[in-house]
């Protein structure tokens, strides 16, 4: 005899009231919705960094493409007859610059733009023109007793002419010029291989890039070395005390103030004047020269190599230590044959994002003179120089409108050099970082 079934047997199975499954599924419409927002919020942040990005290189190339490219004319010259007082035997002593100034080279060079190119043919030529003829002519002294067509400068207003941004009498020019086949354009090489000038035509970046690497080669040396050392220390030697905790809180701290503050602490140190015993001392170094902007510099990025170098060796896992440790090694071979090899990717990297900043700073370089007017690329480490950032600093001052597209040039070539030792960090990264 079978057991009937009870009452609840058939009672149909328990749901979820419909106002909890609505709840839920409310909850669950709102945590995708604020996630799509997240998400919606993130990507609108990178394209609007990107767009500002794209919104400078485009500007700056705008600006700056002109710069790298030079306009010529094509001037016809006869020095036999403009009777120049200088003789060969002048071209080859020393003083052959002396000797053609004041022979009457700027003049004939002007009466022969007049000739050539109308009455108002000189304003046509770069104050730096005549420069051109002299170079032209010790490379060549017979042009001194022959007829010859030598390409010189255009002045900055001719140039700016070209685009329809010039003067009536400027543009009025350039189109006589060109019915006379007279105007050449090309690469500006002279933007390369020469150094400031009072003449927006004849200036280059070559002496400021030069004594930007200099002062560079003086960071790196000071640097790398003493920030290296001092991560060691600090992260496998130095006892955990008081005295490391003030230490480690003053690199910190030193990393973010301002780098006017190292201008100041290079000015007073090495640039100032001790009484010491009633005898007075001059500077430790020579003013406006790479060595002390260097070391000026390698103050101010020390503490971030320090941090990227205790960070880059803290990653190193403990057990590369024990395994070293176990096999006999002592703690020095510990460290330089195995926690320091495993670490370099991340302080060269630190390093090198280190030398990016110190190679764009601007107010240390200003308080400790590398602001002069340098005409002549630095021969030594010591010798007068100024860097990229200050040269655009200057170029930027100047009441020319020729030396607009030149401060632009000179900014795409400081960003050039940027993004050239970032793709060196992010190489060096990716070809020694070893995964854990």
């Amino acid at each position: 005899m079978t057991k009937p079934a009870s009452p609840a047997a058939h009672a149909p199975e328990r749901q979820p009231t419909d106002w909890k499954s609505a709840a839920m599924q409310k909850r669950i419409r709102r945590r995708y919705a604020a996630e799509r927002r997240f998400r919606m919020l993130g990507a609108g942040a990178v394209i609007v960094s990107a767009a500002f990005l794209a919104f400078l290189l485009v500007t700056m190339v705008a600006q700056g493409w002109r710069g790298f490219t030079a306009t010529e004319l094509a001037l016809p010259l006869d020095l036999k007859a403009a009777q120049l007082k200088v003789t060969r035997e002048q071209l080859n002593s020393p003083a052959a610059d002396l000797a053609l100034a004041s022979g009457g080279l700027e003049e004939a060079v002007q009466n022969a733009a007049v000739t050539a190119f109308g009455p108002d043919g000189a304003s046509f030529l770069a104050p730096s023109a005549w420069v051109w003829v002299r170079d032209a002519v010790k490379r060549d002294p017979s042009l001194l007793e022959r007829r010859a067509t030598i390409n010189v400068p255009a002045a900055t207003g001719f140039d700016q002419a070209l685009t329809g941004d010039g003067d009536a009498a400027m543009e009025a020019g350039v189109a006589r010029l060109t019915r006379q086949n007279a105007i050449r354009r090309g690469f500006n090489w002279t933007f390369l291989h020469e150094s400031d000038s009072t003449d927006p035509v004849a200036v280059g970046i070559w002496g400021a890039l030069k004594g930007s690497l200099m002062t560079m080669a003086i960071t790196f040396l000071i640097a790398f070395p003493v920030g290296v050392l001092s991560a060691i220390y600090l992260e496998e030697y130095a006892p955990k005390n008081r005295w490391t905790d003030l230490i480690e809180v003053s690199i910190n701290n030193l990393a973010a103030v301002p780098s006017i503050i190292f201008g100041l602490l290079g000015l007073a140190v090495f640039l100032g004047t001790w009484e010491i015993g009633g005898r007075v001392y001059g500077p430790m170094l020579p003013r406006s020269a790479p060595i002390v902007g260097g070391v000026t510099l390698a103050l101010m990025i020390m503490p971030v190599i320090v941090i990227a170098s205790r960070n880059a060796i803290k990653g190193v896992p403990p057990s590369i230590r024990d395994a070293a440790l176990g096999i006999g090694a002592s703690p020095i071979q510990v460290v330089f044959h195995h926690v320091l090899p495993l670490a370099l990717p991340g302080i060269l990297t630190g390093t090198i994002i280190g030398m990016a900043r110190a190679l764009g700073e601007t107010a240390p370089l200003l308080l400790i003179g590398m602001r002069a007017f340098i005409v002549t690329p630095p021969g030594s480490f010591t010798d007068p120089a100024t860097v990229l950032p200050v040269q655009i600093f200057l170029w930027s001052d100047e009441v020319s409108r020729g030396f607009v597209e030149k401060t632009s040039a000179a900014i795409l070539v400081l960003l050039a050099v940027l993004l050239a030792m970032n793709g060196l960090a992010i190489y060096l990264r990716n070809k020694f970082e070893t995964r854990w």
